[in-house]
């Protein structure tokens, strides 16, 4: 199984900051695969290699490819797509090894380590007040729970050989959709959860000073519908639903010591 990739937290200096380990990385990950005899090569590519180039409708699903050279891509969404892309031909021109590849959406869920990913880190921010204004924003989120079940189906299942599979939990969210399903689940906090939504023109404004809001505004607020039906049609595969995974992430983090205003969350299914 291929898991890593450089996904920096400020956007690098250069692409190949990104592009070359991504890309390099994988080949490496097949290369070494090959050499011990492995039969079939698991992929961890992302969904933006799949849905950041606008189509009409912003219907995707497995068929679907970010352009590399779509205007104001960011270097880790390129990185994603050329590093998957040149994994499928290697693969394509050897035909001595199987690869399949798992594309998830966001990954939320519990902690695992106490390194918090940058997706554990958005629902931290919130929950302790840190963004009291989010941009407009939709996006995938699955649980990590479920991305290891995926990947494991993957690895095992005979009709995933040479497919490519989608991870999202169900229909996009956007940053202050999320806001809202922590202030509903963790009331204690809710006097701390985004109080605004910034428009599609002033994150493209702020965008162009503001290096960490270029995600938001290539996506320029358009609500993607993302398909999982592959994933469960061939694999069989059930993803928790997207509110339960949100609160699960908040709720490992403030079991690992966060701590929300008046001493914590009001009881209730989750408490």
């Amino acid at each position: 199984m291929h898991h890593a990739s450089p996904f920096p937290l400020t956007p690098p200096e250069t692409e190949d900051e990104v592009v070359v380990p991504a890309r390099d990385g994988a080949l490496r990950v097949i290369a070494a695969a090959r050499t011990a005899g492995i039969a079939r090569v698991v992929m961890t590519s992302s969904y933006a290699a799949v849905g950041y180039t606008v189509k009409p409708g912003d219907h995707y699903s497995e068929t679907d490819w970010t352009d590399p050279h779509t205007p104001g891509l960011p270097a880790y969404h390129k990185s994603k797509v050329l590093a998957e892309r040149a994994a499928c031909d290697h693969v394509r021109a050897h035909r001595d090894i199987e690869l399949t590849v798992v594309n998830p959406t966001g990954i939320f869920g519990p902690q695992l380590g106490d390194r918090p990913s940058a997706s554990l880190g958005l629902v931290r921010n919130m929950l302790t007040g840190r963004m009291p204004v989010v941009p407009v924003m939709y996006f995938g989120v699955v649980d990590v729970r479920d991305v290891v079940d995926l990947h494991l189906r993957a690895m095992l299942h005979p009709k995933a050989a040479g497919e490519r599979f989608i991870a999202v939990g169900g229909p996009a969210v956007s940053l202050f959709g999320m806001a809202r399903i922590l202030r509903e689940h963790f009331p204690a906090a809710a006097a701390l959860m985004p109080s605004a939504e910034m428009t599609v023109e002033q994150v493209r404004e702020a965008a162009k000073t503001e290096p960490a809001l270029r995600d938001a505004a290539a996506l320029r607020g358009r609500i993607p519908v993302i398909s999982n039906d592959k994933a469960r049609s061939v694999l069989g595969w059930e993803p928790r639903d997207v509110v339960e995974t949100i609160v699960a992430t908040a709720d490992s983090q403030i079991r690992r010591g966060l701590e929300l205003p008046d001493a914590g969350r009001a009881a209730g299914p989750h408490g």
